[in-house]
């Protein structure tokens, strides 16, 4: 429920005066201690009433709020915690409330690769800390993570060069080079594909889209006299037409028919390829289906295609089909 200001000042005032075990608090005292409050805070001389005080103790006993507070009245007539460490501040949470923290703790625990979130892990653990005592289990969510990918050391400051749009020169080796080459990029997104991370940006000059993986990059450092520019053909929408990371502007969307058997169809159909699938039909008989997918050929959509092995069959475009056979012909032959 939502709470006032004035509301929430009287509460805390109130908690302030009964952990205040040195005196002792009437129901008058409260009263007058909730109206100064009001007053040093807010400058409105207006008194609190007692029912407004009986009403906020009330409040504060229940678990309405999720304070629960323990508090009592001893010799018909003053207030105090029958817990004297208790205090609204230790914990005002509800059960509710104590869930959604430890599902936003297993969450944010998946992000230890930023220095960002380093920073937060001692906050996070004090946190579970708090809340570890009201709902003690272990983790439920658990995302895939390979803490051994060579290039995470390039996460952090990649994303601070990103963040305060700098433009960066990458030394970068591919796969079928021996030597590194340079590249000075406009750095745009940083993306991660099935546990491995990828830097997203133009090339100064002729302001070409690359995209570099982190672990093939030998150096890299930022060039303050070169200044940073944006692409317009790289927006939120980028890689709406595409599986995984790999799209050229050589690279146009493609219709693409597939059918599949009745092993591969309801994995198929209950985890798409891609957002575009649509089936387009159910044969009853034998129980397979034949998809429709409007989507970039590119070299992740080929190798997840690989993936279902003889449980599908490309009906077009015949060049991706000839593709694929030629690629399953190639691996029978490793098997004589």
């Amino acid at each position: 429920m939502a709470l006032n200001k004035n509301a929430l000042l009287r509460y805390r005032t109130i908690d302030r005066c009964l952990r205040n075990t040195g005196r002792r608090w009437t129901l008058q005292d409260l009263v007058d201690a909730c109206s100064d409050a009001l007053y040093e805070y807010e400058g409105k001389q207006d008194l609190v009433s007692k029912r407004t005080v009986q009403l906020d103790l009330q409040m504060m006993r229940s678990d309405r709020l999720g304070y629960e507070a323990p508090i009592e009245v001893y010799d018909r007539k003053y207030y105090r915690y029958s817990d004297p460490e208790y205090s609204i501040s230790n914990l005002p949470l509800s059960r509710h409330d104590i869930e959604m923290l430890n599902s936003t703790i297993d969450l944010l625990r998946q992000f230890d690769e930023f220095d960002r979130f380093h920073d937060m892990a001692d906050v996070v653990s004090r946190l579970q800390d708090k809340v570890a005592s009201a709902s003690k289990r272990r983790p439920i969510v658990d995302f895939e993570r390979n803490p051994n990918l060579r290039g995470l050391q390039h996460l952090n400051p990649l994303y601070d060069i990103i963040a305060s749009r700098q433009t960066v020169y990458v030394n970068y080796r591919s796969f079928n080079s021996r030597t590194p080459r340079p590249f000075i990029l406009f750095p745009y997104l940083l993306k991660e594909y099935r546990n491995r991370w990828f830097l997203f940006g133009s090339r100064a000059g002729d302001m070409k889209l690359f995209n570099l993986a982190l672990d093939r990059i030998v150096d890299f450092h930022v060039c303050p006299d070169i200044p940073y520019k944006e692409n317009p053909e790289f927006g939120e929408d980028f890689f709406d037409d595409v599986v995984g990371v790999t799209k050229h502007s050589r690279l146009k969307k493609e219709l693409i028919l597939l059918r599949a058997d009745n092993h591969q169809a309801s994995y198929i159909l209950t985890k798409p390829i891609h957002s575009s699938q649509r089936l387009i039909e159910k044969n009853h008989a034998d129980g397979s289906m034949t998809f429709e997918l409007n989507v970039i050929i590119n070299n992740e959509l080929i190798a997840q295609l690989l993936s279902f092995g003889a449980g599908i069959r490309v009906l077009s475009p015949q060049s991706l089909a000839t593709q694929l056979r030629d690629i399953h012909h190639q691996a029978t032959s490793n098997y004589p």
